[in-house]
């Protein structure tokens, strides 16, 4: 009767049929249609869902109720193309159907605490906008929902929201397709902009400190009672001290501990970051032991099975978290991973940019800290800015130079995380290796420095770690104090080799040659 009636309303009646159908299946709690759905629908799972989505507890749900959207189309053409539709196709329709009408039942009551994420599977025509109309489709995702009423924004188009601007910041921020619940692993300023950035967009996340007290203070006055005191965070942050319970729902891992510790934390977290849940690095650096950047440091904690990526760039945390305008570059060798998280993360205040180099934004992270340890050892040696421009500008070459020898993209090393974080770093008034540079041209010695100060400034042990990583990667290669000189001579100066002063007679006392070595010949 279905294949050869041409009744309009045929679409109607099947669909109450399979409601009713559905209904029975929940209350009987019935397995035996998991066959039929796997038979019919794995294919298309697998092509329109990104690999994200799958670490997500919620995922099922999500892929019933774009299943359940698809099936409701197929229904629809038992009325307008019969004669197309074989009877096999149209069993495994009404099983899908049915599953998913039973999967989604299960699911509404329990995530209601998501922020009505189910909404309503069958939503279209009228009062709805149907799952899979499609309406600023990223690149990243064929299918997208509103999942979170802070997300839900007017889709009607201005002629002023149509015009664009490479000066803008402004940009077209599309939710992910499933929900999003974020750890973010270390409570200190970077780690506070970060959830910072990410709760101000109603985003749960969950911060993981060090303490109890901590935790109780950020959830009761939404202030970290030791870092940047000053600015209250998101309400939709929450804190938390104990792993299991910050990282047990998560979907993405931001990692925001500082390098130097990052091995031992990660240890002792190990076993509760869920399989498969991507990880994002905000921390720069060498570590002085294994020589390896944090890209290293995180498979040999945490394993090759998931995706990293790595945000840098000139961001000050305090900045961050008071709105001023700041531009990042995340890198992943996993390019979907990197337009998701440059979804996630933008805000007309925070943008986003883009790269497959990873080393070399991992090399711009690390090596920008030791510059800036120079660049203050110049101010406090009361240089001009001559002599800090010259600096600076000879510290981006030796970066430059590093990157050659080790894989990096000269266009990585001269964008945001490379030649932007290194001027940000070596000029800014918030830079902690530029103070502590300062206080070594000012006549203090490094202990001195340390035993006063709780902030922790990277280039310190960056720069012991990098002069080793050099000598190791350049080996038998002459002159290397001619080729590094600025960054051997930081690592003297705090091993107290030399002191800064000897250090700037160094630099000007050099033998006279072409600015570049790779153009001398």
């Amino acid at each position: 009767s279905i294949r050869s009636s041409r009744s309009p309303a045929i679409s109607e009646i099947v669909e109450k049929v399979v409601i009713a159908v559905g209904r029975l299946s929940l209350a009987l709690d019935s397995r035996k249609l998991v066959v039929l759905w796997s038979l019919g629908i794995s294919k298309v799972k697998a092509k329109v869902f990104s690999p994200r989505a799958q670490h997500s507890q919620s995922f099922e749900r999500y892929r019933h109720l774009f299943i359940v959207e698809r099936m409701r189309l197929t229904m629809s053409a038992v009325g307008n193309n019969r004669r197309k539709l074989t009877v096999r196709r149209f069993a495994f329709a009404v099983a899908a159907y049915c599953l998913t009408m039973a999967s989604v039942g299960a699911f509404t009551s329990t995530s209601a605490h998501r922020g009505g994420l189910v909404g309503s599977a069958f939503a279209g025509g009228e009062g709805g906008s149907g799952f899979c109309e499609r309406r600023n489709v990223p690149r990243s995702f064929s299918n997208r929902r509103e999942t979170h009423s802070s997300w839900r924004r007017p889709t009607t188009t201005t002629a002023s929201s149509r015009r664009s601007s490479s000066l803008s910041m402004k940009v077209a921020i599309d939710p992910p397709p499933y929900p999003v619940r974020v750890a973010v692993l270390g409570g200190g300023n970077f780690g506070l902009a970060l959830a910072s950035v990410l709760g101000n967009k109603g985003i749960p996340v969950t911060l993981l400190v060090r303490g109890d007290e901590v935790a109780s203070e950020l959830n009761a006055n939404h202030r970290h009672p030791r870092y940047m005191p000053d600015i209250p965070l998101p309400t939709s942050i929450r804190a938390t001290s104990d792993p299991a319970t910050a990282l047990s729902d998560a979907t993405y891992v931001v990692h925001a501990v500082p390098c130097q510790y990052s091995r031992e934390f990660l240890m002792g977290i190990r076993e509760h970051v869920p399989p498969g849940v991507p990880v994002v690095s905000g921390s720069k650096g060498i570590e002085t032991t294994s020589l390896g950047f944090m890209a290293d440091i995180l498979r040999d904690c945490l394993g090759d099975n998931r995706s990293y990526a790595f945000l840098s760039g000139p961001s000050f945390a305090h900045e961050i978290c008071q709105g001023v305008a700041t531009a990042v570059v995340i890198a992943s060798e996993d390019a979907l991973l990197a337009d998701d998280l440059a979804d996630l993360f933008s805000t007309e205040n925070f943008r986003v940019f883009t790269s497959k180099d990873v080393m070399g934004v991992e090399i711009g992270g690390a090596v920008k800290n030791v510059i800036a340890l120079a660049a203050g050892m110049c101010e406090g040696l009361g240089l001009g800015t001559n002599a800090m421009s010259g600096l600076v500008t000879r510290g981006c070459a030796e970066m430059r130079r590093l990157g050659l020898v080790l894989g990096a993209r000269p266009s990585t090393l001269a964008g945001l995380s490379g030649v932007g974080d290194t001027f940000g770093t070596c000029f800014g008034p918030l830079s902690r290796n530029r103070k502590f540079g300062y206080r070594l041209g000012k006549g203090e010695n490094v202990d001195e420095i340390l035993a006063s100060t709780t902030e922790v400034a990277e280039g310190v042990e960056t720069s012991k770690a990098l002069v080793k990583m050099i000598r190791e990667k350049c080996k038998g290669e002459y002159r290397l104090d001619l080729k590094y000189p600025i960054l051997f001579g930081v690592a003297d100066i705090l091993e107290g080799r030399i002191t800064p002063l000897g250090g700037l007679k160094g630099l000007m006392n050099m033998p006279l040659r072409a600015e570049s070595f790779e153009t001398r010949y």
